[in-house]
């Protein structure tokens, strides 16, 4: 995978969107750090790239939702606690 800074973004952009078109995935980092990921698209695969892109966001929140509730021990509450949970919570957002 390749790494490019958000320099290198703004000073050599026509080099960067060459590399795009070679590698399809380019991670962009700011000090450092990931910060965004570039992907190739075209007309034909937008609706589709960012399609694919909202499903494993919304798998990964799902995942980490799941993972929370193991370590909380959450994962293991009756239907009937789930429904007394539900109940607080909406009756919280109600005040």
């Amino acid at each position: 995978m390749k790494f490019i800074t958000v320099r290198d973004l703004r000073g050599r952009s026509g080099q960067v969107w060459n590399t795009l078109a070679r590698e399809r995935d380019i991670i962009l980092t700011s000090n450092g750090k990931p910060i965004a990921i570039l992907s190739a698209v075209s007309e034909e695969n937008l609706e589709e790239s960012l399609a694919a892109v909202r499903r494993a966001r919304a798998a990964a929140a799902v995942e980490k939702m799941q993972l929370e509730s193991v370590e909380a021990g959450t994962d293991k509450f009756s239907p009937a606690e789930i429904t007394t949970e539900i109940r607080a919570v909406r009756k919280a957002h109600h005040r």
